[in-house]
């Protein structure tokens, strides 16, 4: 379970990432749904996944729409409103929430470790995706994808491990 989630997330990033490289934002948006129907197959209970879901997608939206509007990050294919983050990024949140209880709940409690896994993790995935041709991310923003990530990570994973739909007993 834990390697599938892994690998299911990963190929998520990779088709919204190369899907907004090769203006196709909405492939890696069905890929993803696929991907999250999978997830919430295998969860014990879908409620709290859902509420965890909608966290990640919440903050994360508020998070690159800033990116944006500050003009730190230019997107890709935005599938809509290019004003507007783009729904290949609220994809990608959705699949990385999908891991929080899984394949990452060994952060669950190591609130440190989630700071710098965000702090690092964050930048670089923004960066492989410049590299891949979905975003262009000025030098500046590195910084400040490192704060977010840094602080957006640790806050996750304290929702993820509150709302778990994974465990026999879930806390709401």
């Amino acid at each position: 379970m834990l390697i599938t989630n892994f690998i299911l997330f990963q190929l998520a990033w990779f088709a919204c990432v190369l899907g907004a490289a090769k203006a196709m934002p909405w492939a890696g948006v069905g890929v993803t749904l696929i991907i999250l129907g999978w997830h919430f197959y295998h969860a014990k209970q879908a409620k709290p996944e859902i509420a965890l879901m909608l966290t990640a997608l919440f903050t994360g939206a508020i998070f690159d729409q800033s990116m944006l509007t500050l003009q730190l990050i230019e997107y890709q294919a935005h599938g809509w409103n290019t004003s507007l983050v783009p729904v290949w990024i609220l994809a990608l949140w959705l699949a990385f929430a999908s891991t929080l209880n899984v394949s990452l709940a060994w952060m669950h409690d190591r609130y440190l470790i989630a700071v710098l896994f965000g702090a690092v993790g964050g930048p670089l995935a923004y960066l492989a995706a410049e590299k891949l041709g979905a975003v262009t991310v000025s030098n500046s923003a590195y910084i400040a994808l490192a704060i977010g990530w840094g602080v957006i990570t640790p806050l996750l994973v304290c929702t993820a491990k509150r709302h778990n739909g994974f465990t026999a007993q879930v806390t709401s």
